[in-house]
């Protein structure tokens, strides 16, 4: 379908961050212009007030940037073939090189000063006091701070180290060719990512398998090429880790976010000890499904189908609506609000990016969330995801100050996963039968396979592959697909016969080239499992504490904003609780079942 087909409704209102062009471009020259202004404060950073100044000045252009940089990304997402917004793009990256070279001094500068004669400006300036747990954070790195004319060089590679991530981006999107199929009534059916999605919940098996096995086919053509790029990003990240002295990529990601790398270690480990009830979920889909083998292409197709049905996106607009209730009413107030203003992308239309997602904070603006609609149930608990993380974006932006403005990655999936926890609950309270009963049963479930098992294997996988990589040796097509399959084979256990092509998955996840994101879907649900409880059983208390979640931003650190809101990742029993609950699941679903 042509974008302009769909109806505006249901069509992302740009206009709302820039009514032209032009004025993007207006903002662009403005910056240009203004980035000599820097050197002013070079060698001056002694002061209170020079630092005061320079954070205005600073934060004045970074919030433009931003607003830059939210315009040119989504236009440029909703057709990856336009021309004019992917050199809009290219663009608004040199200039973010050009911006990140001309205060590449700043750190370095600031961290000359002791951290005692800051907390003097802190406790004498009230205007500079906001900056107090910035100017904590950034102290307590010092050690991975470079020199100014390092830094500079730094600065400079940031327009080459996202070679690799930006080509796969247009590789998957834009470049790779799908084949056509037919479906059960004979018809074409042209493979996306979109559709290929849709197709796995298909009950024809025959069909099922058909999409599975000829949508990897790019990827296995391509496959050389595809792990060149994985191989370019690990060490573009390997390369400014090793530059600012930290020991490994993972490191290099977590410390700056305070996030201690036992939490990625043990969330690795505790799963690996406790990977039987993924094991008795395959051995029960095998029964239900009464499959001599169960392959990964069945994985998704419901258990239940007496009820799947297709929801129309304005029935899911009221589901969420519904489901967030409990939240309270300046929520809902909020989320109508998105809806009603074009502020969701929904439909799949030619040359859009695939998947889902929000946009994040960007400070004086309103979040947009991209979406591609195919009717299924799946569709309606995407929805509420994003629109979870809409909400935590629209009110850490209006809560904090520019420099709190936005969330650390560790805390991104909390919000989103508590929104489709309310959703299932919501679902199965006001289930009218047992097989419905079962059918949500059976997603709340899938969520644990998916967001929790699934995000680990793949942490599993990404933290294997950066330590070969790292370690100066590459890994070829042939050897990630090994690597692989053996994990996805020792997660599923010996139920699951795994295909050649599920061992080509690293080729198309987009996530193994944001360095160590996968995990805190894991964590981040196993948080919002404790946050929604706590709702559900607590009321107002409950929804008061996820509200001090919302409003937190980077106001502290992650770990201590989710121990404040009730869920402390430091705790083994706090992921062993989820666990526990998939296993509870399946046990009600086998007792159900055979009743």
């Amino acid at each position: 379908m042509k974008k302009e087909e769909i109806d505006l409704k249901y069509r992302w209102d740009l206009t709302a961050i820039y009514k032209t062009d032009d004025e993007w471009n207006l903002d662009f020259d403005y910056i240009s212009s203004k980035l000599d202004n820097y050197k002013s404060f070079e060698n001056k950073l002694n002061t209170a007030q020079s630092v005061l100044d320079l954070a205005k000045f600073s934060d004045e252009l970074e919030m433009k940037l931003e607003k830059m940089g939210l315009y040119a990304f989504l236009s440029k997402d909703l057709d990856l073939d336009n021309k004019h917004y992917q050199t809009m793009y290219g663009k608004l990256q040199g200039l973010y090189t050009k911006f990140s070279e001309a205060t590449s001094f700043i750190t370095t500068e600031l961290l000359q000063n002791e951290y005692s004669l800051v907390e003097q400006w802190i406790a004498s300036n009230s205007e500079l006091a906001i900056y107090k747990h910035h100017f904590e954070n950034l102290f307590r790195t010092k050690e991975h701070i470079l020199s100014k004319a390092e830094e500079r060089i730094l600065a400079l590679s940031s327009l080459i180290t996202p070679v690799a991530q930006s080509t796969f981006s247009l590789l998957k999107n834009a470049d790779l060719e799908f084949p056509t199929v037919k479906d059960p009534d004979g018809n074409d059916f042209p493979i996306s990512d979109g559709k290929y999605s849709a197709a796995l919940f298909n009950q024809n098996r025959e069909f099922r398998k058909d999409v599975y096995l000829n949508y990897y086919k790019p990827y296995k053509k391509f496959a050389n090429t595809l792990s060149s790029l994985l191989n370019g990003n690990v060490k573009a990240y390997s390369f400014t880790a090793k530059a600012r002295g930290y020991k490994s990529t993972l490191e290099a990601s977590l410390k700056p976010k305070n996030i201690p790398l036992e939490v990625y270690h043990n969330l690795i480990e505790t799963t690996n000890n406790n990977l039987k009830p993924l094991h008795r979920w395959a051995e029960l889909r095998k029964k239900i499904l009464k499959l001599d083998e169960l392959h990964p292409y069945d994985t998704y197709v419901s258990l239940f189908p007496e009820i799947n049905k297709k929801y129309s996106y304005d029935e899911g607009v009221e589901l969420v609506l519904k489901a967030c209730q409990p939240l309270g009413e300046q929520y809902i107030l909020d989320l109508k609000v998105a809806f009603e203003n074009r502020r969701i992308d929904v439909y799949e239309s030619k040359g859009k990016r695939s998947g889902a997602y929000s946009s994040g904070t960007t400070y004086g603006q309103k979040p947009f969330v991209l979406m591609n609609w195919n009717e299924e149930l799946n569709d309606v608990f995407t929805l509420a995801h994003e629109m979870g993380h809409n909400m935590h974006s629209l009110y850490t932006g209006q809560s904090q100050p520019y420099i709190y403005a936005g969330y650390t990655i560790f805390l991104a999936e909390v919000a989103s996963t508590l929104n489709e926890a309310l959703l299932l609950d919501y679902l199965i309270k006001n289930s009218t039968s047992k097989i419905e009963k079962l059918s949500l049963l059976e997603i709340y479930a899938n969520k644990f396979v998916t967001t929790f098992y699934r995000q680990i294997g793949f942490a599993e996988f990404e933290y294997k592959a950066h330590q070969i990589i790292e370690a100066g040796q590459s890994l070829n097509s042939a050897e990630l697909c090994k690597m692989y399959a053996e994990i996805y084979s020792k997660y599923w256990g010996s139920a699951m016969v795994v295909d050649e092509e599920e061992s080509y998955t690293w080729s198309r996840v987009p996530h193994f080239y944001t360095c160590f994101y996968v995990y805190q879907y894991a964590t981040g649900l196993a948080a919002s499992e404790k946050l929604s409880k706590n709702i559900i059983q607590n009321g107002q208390v409950g929804v008061n504490k996820l509200f001090y979640f919302l409003n937190a931003g980077k106001s502290d650190y992650s770990i201590n904003i989710l121990r404040n809101a009730g869920a402390d990742m430091m705790n083994p029993e706090t992921i062993l609780a989820c666990i526990h609950k998939f296993d509870s699941l399946i046990t009600e679903i086998e007792n159900s079942f055979v009743e």
